[in-house]
Formats: structure tokens, C-alpha cells, sequence
């Protein structure tokens, strides 16, 4: 029997090393092709991170490290809702911690400047890499979110013959969907990865940051009740 204590802490872990590597790959490592490792390096840093840490605590929490995942699976019936609390405080927390490493590692670099968005923030609009507006934003982390979760919840299903590689199918969709949507929003689908460098970046990621929480929210519900009403019923927990 695993313990609440320790499905806390390896959320709380596993949502760290997300912000961490996934935002540190943009900010430290660099988002211009010539000279870092570009937006598809930074893609498959996110999804390399999930793929990492799905094995490493996801037979202790089920590796979430998402919030939008754990209210996923409430409406799924695969959760219940206060396991789903805590697992939401714990992943919130680790991403603080992930945003607060890799912000004292930035600015104790000689050229660091905290500029708009900093620290790898979502965002929109003007200033914001390709400046889409709100509504192709919210568009996009509602679509992603769901697709995101329709996979999920296809590769955790006990009744997938392949389920040992679910972590794979998560981690690669998850590159995939940066791959497409980081000119748009920097790709949230997690509202605790936004959430982290949003509170050290203040300003406009602060401001905007209720998309990144409400739009990958709404998704995963939609995706949990479109899954059991027309892929497979639910499963009781």
C-alpha cells in the first residue's frame, strides 16, 4: 500500500524536474537553432522530462505532474476528488520549487535579465513570440489538452495490451504538441507549469496566467467524458 505521503512527494518531485528541464531547456540551454538547442529541442525536453519521470514515480503516484491531469481523471471515475486535491497542491508546489531553481540559476549568470515572460512563462499577444491573440490561445490549450488527454487516457487504460509503454505514447504526444503550439502559447497543457515561472516572471505572465489554468482544465474534462462516452466506459475505482 503506498502511501498519501509518498504520492505527494513524487508528484511534488515529478513536477519539479518538469518545470526545471522543460523551462530550463528555453531559458538555459536556448531557443535559437544556430546556437541552442532550438524549439525542437525544447519540445522533446518537455516530453523527455514526462517520459523520465513516468518511469521513475509512476508506480507510486501514476506520475501526473499535471493538474489538468488529476481533474481529468475525477471526471474519467478513475480518481477520487480528494486524492485529486492533493495531488494538485503537491504538483503546484513542485513546480514552484522547479521555477524557483531555475531562477536562482539564471540570475547568477553574468548577461541574466528577467524580461517579460521570463523563465520560460506562457503567454499571448504582443511581445509574445508569434503574437497570436487570446482566442487562438485558449483554442490551442483546449485542443492540445484534450488530445494530450485523449492519449492518456487511451495508454493508461487496464485494458491496453501495451500499457507498459504508456509513459513512451505520453512523453512523444507531448513533444509532438510543443512542436505545433510553442510559437502560440509556449505550450502550457499544465496549469502548475504555468503557474511556477508565471510567479517569479510577474507582469503580463502573472496577468495570464487564468488561461493557462481554465483552458487545459476545460480540456481534460472534455476529453475524460468524450473518452468514456464514446471510446470506453468508464472505469470504477
Amino acid at each position: 500500500m503506498i502511501s498519501k505521503t509518498s504520492k505527494f512527494i513524487a508528484e511534488m518531485f515529478g513536477t519539479m524536474v518538469l518545470v526545471l528541464m522543460g523551462c530550463g531547456s528555453a531559458v538555459i540551454a536556448g531557443a535559437d537553432g544556430t546556437t541552442g538547442v532550438g524549439l525542437l529541442g525544447i519540445s522533446f525536453a518537455f516530453g523527455l522530462s514526462v517520459v523520465a519521470m513516468a518511469y521513475a514515480i509512476g508506480h507510486i503516484s501514476g506520475c501526473h505532474i499535471n493538474p489538468a491531469i488529476s481533474i481529468a481523471m475525477v471526471a474519467a471515475g478513475r480518481m477520487k476528488m480528494d486524492e485529486a486535491v492533493r495531488y494538485v497542491i503537491a504538483q503546484i508546489l513542485g513546480a514552484i520549487i522547479g521555477a524557483g531553481i531555475l531562477y536562482v540559476i539564471f540570475t547568477n549568470h553574468p548577461g541574466a535579465e528577467m524580461k517579460p515572460w521570463a523563465l520560460g512563462s506562457n503567454g499571448w499577444g504582443t511581445g509574445y513570440l508569434d503574437a497570436y491573440n487570446t482566442t487562438a490561445a485558449f483554442v490551442a490549450e483546449f485542443v492540445f489538452t484534450f488530445i494530450f488527454l485523449m492519449v492518456i487516457l487511451g495508454s493508461t487504460s487496464t485494458k491496453n495490451i501495451n500499457g507498459g509503454f504508456a509513459g513512451l505514447a505520453i512523453g512523444f504526444s507531448l513533444v509532438l504538441i510543443h512542436i505545433v503550439g510553442i510559437k502560440i502559447t509556449g505550450v502550457s497543457v499544465n496549469p502548475a507549469r504555468s503557474i511556477g515561472p508565471a510567479i517569479f516572471a510577474g507582469g503580463e505572465a502573472l496577468s495570464q496566467l487564468w488561461l493557462f489554468i481554465a483552458a487545459p482544465v476545460l480540456g481534460g474534462i472534455a476529453a475524460a467524458f468524450t473518452y468514456n462516452l464514446m471510446i470506453e466506459k468508464p472505469e470504477k475505482i
